[in-house]
C-alpha cells in the first residue's frame, strides 16, 4: 500500500518487541471462548501456554483479558437479551469461571495468578493508577501474573464498546511496559474485511501510513469486525509513547514465542517516538 513502512523501521520495531522485558498481553472474548460461548479450555490453555513461554525468557507479563461476559453467557444456560444490566450480571458469573481456568492452566507451569478489575476511570485517576501500578510491581516481584479485566460490574460506557483495547494501552503505558501485543480471532490488519474480502491482504507494518490505515480500518469495519478499530487506536496510542505494539492471530502457531525471537507476526505498529 502507498506510505508504506520504511524496511528498517520495521526491523528495528521487531528487534525492539524481542528485546521487550516487559509484556502486556490483551486476549480477546473470541481468542477465549467457542462459538456457544463457553470458554474453549484448548484456547486458553494455549494462550497460558505461550504467556508462560514468555515468562521462562525471563519477561515480566501482564495479562489484559476480557471473556467474562461471554463467558457468563455459557454458564447461565440461557440466552440473554444483551442489555447493559445483563452483561454486567453476566461478567460477575463469567469472570469467577475465568479466573478459577486461569488458575489451573497457569499452575501447569508452576505459576500463581493474580486478579486486578479496573475501568478506564481508575486509570485516569493519578492516586488509583499509582495504586495499580505498585500491586504490579510487588506481583512481578513476587513472580506472580497479574491478570487485568475491565471491571464490567460497574462500568456501563465501556462495556458497550469493549474497552479492553484501550485500558492494554493505559496500561502499557503506567507500567512501563516494552511491547503490547493485542491477541485477536484475526490475523493482524487487512487492506479489507478477511472474513468477508477474500482478497484482503494483511498490513505486516504500520507507522507514518496511519492515517490511511485508519480510513481502510474505517471502511471495512462492521458491527461483527468493528472491535478491530479500538484494537487499531490502542496500539496507535502505544506506538505514539515509543512503545511498539502487535496485532496478531491468538491462534497462530507460537505467536508470542515469533515475537520474541524477531519474527514477522500479525501487523506491527512502529514506535513514533522515543520510548
Amino acid at each position: 500500500m502507498s506510505g508504506s513502512v520504511a524496511s528498517e523501521d520495521v526491523d528495528r520495531a521487531r528487534k525492539l518487541a524481542a528485546d521487550a522485558g516487559r509484556v502486556v498481553v490483551k486476549a480477546g472474548t473470541n481468542s477465549l471462548t467457542d462459538d456457544a460461548s463457553n470458554l474453549d479450555d484448548g484456547k486458553l490453555d494455549k494462550l497460558v501456554d505461550d504467556i508462560a513461554d514468555l515468562i521462562e525468557r525471563g519477561k515480566d507479563v501482564v495479562l489484559v483479558s476480557s471473556g467474562a461476559v461471554g463467558a457468563g453467557k455459557g454458564r447461565v444456560g440461557f440466552s440473554p437479551s444483551d442489555t447493559v444490566e445483563e452483561s454486567q450480571a453476566l461478567s460477575t458469573i463469567g469472570q469467577s469461571h475465568l479466573m478459577r481456568r486461569y488458575t489451573e492452566s497457569f499452575e501447569r507451569y508452576g505459576l500463581t495468578v493474580a486478579q486486578i478489575l479496573v475501568t478506564q476511570h481508575d486509570l485516569e485517576d493519578s492516586d488509583r493508577f499509582t495504586n495499580f501500578k505498585n500491586t504490579v510491581e510487588t506481583l512481578f516481584e513476587w513472580g506472580v501474573v497479574p491478570i487485568v479485566n475491565e471491571n464490567d460490574a460497574v462500568a456501563t460506557e465501556e462495556i458497550r464498546i469493549g474497552d479492553n483495547d484501550m485500558i492494554s494501552a493505559s496500561i502499557a503505558l503506567g507500567v512501563d511496559a516494552d511491547l503490547l501485543v493485542t491477541l485477536t480471532d484475526v490475523g493482524g490488519v487487512y487492506t479489507g474485511n478477511p472474513k468477508r474480502d477474500p482478497d484482503a491482504e494483511l498490513i505486516e507494518a504500520v507507522g507514518r501510513n496511519y492515517d490511511e490505515v485508519e480510513r481502510i480500518v474505517e471502511t471495512s469495519a462492521n458491527d461483527t469486525f468493528g472491535g478491530i478499530r479500538t484494537k487499531v487506536q490502542g496500539a496507535r496510542t502505544a506506538s505514539e509513547h515509543g512503545i511498539p505494539a502487535i496485532i496478531a492471530r491468538s491462534t497462530e502457531a507460537d505467536v508470542l514465542e515469533k515475537v520474541a525471537t524477531g519474527r514477522p507476526v500479525g501487523t506491527i505498529f512502529t514506535p513514533i517516538n522515543d520510548h
